[in-house]
């Protein structure tokens, strides 16, 4: 903003002006050259056999099957006030002290059930290969008995020869499908990571991981008894290289 202002004046455009003029006069117009919207491209030359292939699944899952959503969280740090909160009054809003204490972050693995919204989630101190192979023996135990069907991203962990013994350790009922690059968010298991967020760490005040764990997994008890729900995820479709729409390429 303030580089904007200086160029208009340098130009003479305008005259001497306050940045927050500038502000309001770009607020009123069409041209907002002070936003800037961010995206991913996905490279994967597969990715729209990959993405295909996890939409049928959301929508068409194979006859006595489960399909779960798998995914690690490293972000979400035990963080305490260093001051006290102070509630919100008649005509004012709370008010937080910007100071804070950090005392760690645990690292999450969780998987969604995509048809009735279960969660079973595990938080530890690491994200390694035995880490996530030491929670996905529990989900094939709740689970015996069908074929699982797990959709995750590329992640190193992900992969290799660790997924081979252990799903013949399984009798083979698991099925391993790859998010394209790039393109985590066709695993929306992060939407219930931001419900976490906000229901539950947001207001949080944590003296140490341990109790941001067990703040954690109380929620996901309470969401896995009252309110879990499948998931409205939409999905648009795939743009084309031109950059046109569908029907404008004919």
């Amino acid at each position: 903003m303030d580089r904007l202002r200086d160029e208009l004046v340098r130009r003479e455009i305008v005259p001497p002006i306050r940045r927050s003029s500038v502000h309001r006069i770009l607020e009123q117009v069409d041209l907002k050259p002070h936003r800037i919207d961010g995206w991913v491209h996905s490279p994967d030359p597969e990715f729209r056999a990959k993405a295909t292939e996890i939409c049928e699944l959301y929508l068409h899952p194979p006859e006595g099957s489960v399909v779960v959503r798998v995914d690690e969280k490293t972000g979400m740090q035990a963080i305490e006030q260093k001051y006290p909160e102070k509630p919100a009054a008649p005509g004012r809003a709370g008010r937080r002290e910007f100071e804070y204490v950090r005392h760690g972050t645990p690292s999450w693995i969780a998987a969604f059930a995509i048809h009735d919204g279960e969660v079973l989630a595990h938080g530890g101190d690491t994200r390694t290969g035995d880490d996530l192979e030491r929670f996905m023996d529990p989900l094939a135990w709740k689970y015996p008995d069908v074929q699982i069907h797990v959709i995750w991203d590329n992640r190193n962990i992900h992969t290799g020869e660790r997924w081979v013994q252990f799903n013949e350790r399984h009798g083979g009922r698991f099925v391993f499908h790859d998010t394209p690059q790039h393109a985590s968010w066709v695993n929306p298991i992060e939407l219930f990571f931001g419900i976490v967020e906000r229901k539950s760490l947001r207001h949080g005040n944590f003296r140490s991981t341990a109790e941001l764990r067990e703040a954690v997994l109380a929620f996901i008890a309470y969401w896995n008894e009252r309110l879990r729900h499948p998931f409205r995820w939409t999905f648009r479709g795939y743009p084309l290289p031109t950059g046109l729409r569908l029907e404008e390429a004919g």
